[in-house]
Parts: C-alpha cells; structure tokens; sequence
C-alpha cells in the first residue's frame, strides 16, 4: 500500500501539465414556470425548458508552477469551468484533469490536493474563532501536528494572522477574513490553488499584503493558481499569462504581453516641456492632452518608431522629462469582450496562436 502511494505520488510529481482540459463543455436545462394554479397543475406533467450553454468546447492546459488569469464578463462561464475543475460539476462532455485526477469521479482525492477561496463566501464556521476553525480543518484533512504548526506560524509571518486568531470569524473585518481563508485554503499543502476574487472590496494594502501573498507561496511552493477576477491590477501583478473567456468560448489564451502586442495599436506619449509653445504638433502623432507644459501625444507604432518620434520632439523642443505608456490593460480587455472577431482577424494576421488549440 505505501509503495503504491509513492508511486502515484512520483507519478503526479512527473506530470508536465497540473491542469488539463480539452473540449470541455457544460449545459444546463432552464425550465419555464407557468403562472397560476392550473400552469403549475400543468408544470407537473409537462415543463417546457431551454439549454443554456454555460462552457462551449473550451481547451488548455496549466503547468505546474505557473500563476494564470482566467478572466471573463460575468456570465462568461468562469465560474462553471472552475467548479467543474474542482469537482462540483460534472461536465456534459470533453476531458478535466487535476494533476491526474478526475475531478467529478475522484472527488475525495481531487479535494485533497487543491485549496479554493471565493472572495464572497467564507469556508470558515462564523461562530468560531479562526484557531478552532484551523483546527477542524486539520482534521478534516488530517494534517499533521508538525506540519500544522509550521504552517500557522507561516501564514502568521506574512499574513499577521495571529493578531485575530482568536477572533470569531462573523467579527473580522473583510480583509481579516479573506487572510484567514487564504491561509486556511493553504493548510494542507494544496498543489493547485483557485482562487475566485480575492481581493473583492479590499482596501490598497490589504489587496498589496494578499498579492505579495501569493506571490511567495507561488515561488516558494511551486503551487499553481488559477485567477478569476474583475480586478486587472491583481492580473498585472500576479499573471503572465491570461485565458479569456467570453459567451462560453475560448477567444484568448497567451501572456498578457502578447495580447498588448495583438490588440495595442497605439501607443502613449507623455512629454513635459521646458517652455511654452504655441504650436506643439509632431508628424504622424497627435495630441490627446494638454494641460500647462505637459501633453501627451497618441501614435502608431507601424507608423513612426518611439526613437524616432523622440527625435523629432528634441530637434525643435526643449523638454524636462519624457515617457511611453502602453494601453491601458482595461481598455484591452474590454476590446476583446466587445469584439471577438477583431482579435480572431488579428490571430489570423499574425499567424502566431491557432484560436481552437493553442495548447502546445
């Protein structure tokens, strides 16, 4: 029995891909309630219903290690994919697997090895102290004495834990709580973490003390972490690499740099000047604000070159400072949200990414 334990063990060790899913999709029946007595005589024999498509054919894969957004409208199917990775939900078709679990059919084995934190739920008990909430959890997941401790004195070193540990959950403050669930995901050495709007509603330092968080029991574990989230700050701190989900299909999946270089078309130039000028146009840029001695300028890459336009500003300008800006990673977002096929024709244009597996 030991020897089979460690066996599966080194084999989950060896596996090059922490997550993978190909074709997955889920529907779901909603059925239409008919109003008044004899509609809900009638709903006992007949309902009719439609089926909403929640995930549609979705694929990717997620190494070990690796930190990834996995972003989308709300009603984008996010939150569907997540509970089937976690084995809430059974998918209707296509394959899932959890560092070689099944999730729906090895539920137990799954639960053992991922940690989740939803940012509107708490999985603590509200009328107990953190500590005994702690507690329970080290024996639902029968954690060892030793490596118990040396975990609550961990998450106390970075997250300050032990300034409420014995405070009843339903008494901490929002950001309190969301420390005490990250640290109570993270109890059991979890090798998957998923984590659904951590930082929702938190303050900047609570939001910067959770990142940095994360940040380290990434590096430092090796554990892998799945993102959902409307917050793009958390998804440029903390994510190389974003999946893009919308009306249930997959329409991005790549490092978020590729996907300012696909869909960034213009740049940001922010000049401040030493003196005031009348007449402030460059070639080939135009001006987009101005206020004092200070403007910025939008361009075109494909047009003129940074170089070259900064040469153009210092032959006929005296200037104080000088920066670029690339787009806003909202604006982004949103342009993929609102246009599909804009980033499909970019795909196609590039040729670097094929939009139905780009799962290497």
């Amino acid at each position: 029995m030991t020897e089979r334990f460690f066996a599966e063990k080194s084999y989950r060790q060896l596996l090059k891909n922490m997550i993978e899913v190909e074709n997955l999709s889920k529907t779901f029946k909603v059925y239409h309630h008919r109003k008044g007595f004899f509609g809900s005589f009638v709903n006992l024999f007949s309902r009719k219903h439609r089926i909403v498509q929640a995930v549609d054919n979705v694929s990717f894969s997620i190494k070990r290690g690796e930190v990834v957004g996995y972003l989308g409208p709300n009603g984008a199917g996010k939150s569907t994919t997540i509970k089937m990775l976690t084995g809430i939900l059974v998918p209707t078709s296509g394959r899932v697997s959890v560092n070689g679990y099944i999730p729906h059919r090895q539920r137990k084995e799954n639960a053992k090895h991922i940690g989740v934190v939803f940012g509107q739920r708490s999985h603590l008990w509200f009328d107990l102290p953190v500590q005994e909430s702690f507690e329970l959890l080290q024996r639902i997941y029968r954690i060892p004495q030793t490596q118990y401790d040396q975990n609550v004195e961990m998450f106390d070193a970075l997250l300050d834990i032990g300034a409420f540990f014995q405070t009843p959950v339903r008494q901490l403050s929002l950001g309190q709580r969301m420390r005490a669930d990250l640290a109570a995901a993270l109890l059991h050495n979890p090798e998957v973490l998923f984590l659904d709007e951590p930082t929702i509603g938190l303050d900047v330092v609570a939001k910067a003390r959770i990142r940095q968080f994360i940040q380290q029991i990434n590096a430092e574990r090796q554990v892998t972490v799945v993102l959902t989230t409307h917050d793009l700050d958390d998804v440029e701190k903390l994510c190389k690499r974003v999946i893009l989900i919308d009306k249930a299909r997959l329409c991005f999946d790549g490092e978020l740099a590729a996907l300012r270089r696909l869909l960034s078309t213009e740049r940001i130039l922010s000049v401040d000047y030493a003196e005031t000028y009348s007449d402030i146009s460059i070639p080939k840029a135009h001006v987009t604000y101005r206020e004092g001695n200070r403007v910025q300028y939008r361009f075109a890459p494909e047009e003129v070159s940074t170089a070259d336009l900064i040469g153009a500003i210092l032959q006929k300008f005296k200037i104080v400072d000088i920066s670029v800006q690339e787009p806003d990673i909202e604006e982004l977002i949103k342009t993929v949200y609102e246009d599909n096929t804009a980033l499909e024709q970019k795909f196609t244009e590039t040729d670097t990414l094929d939009l139905t597996n780009r799962n290497t």
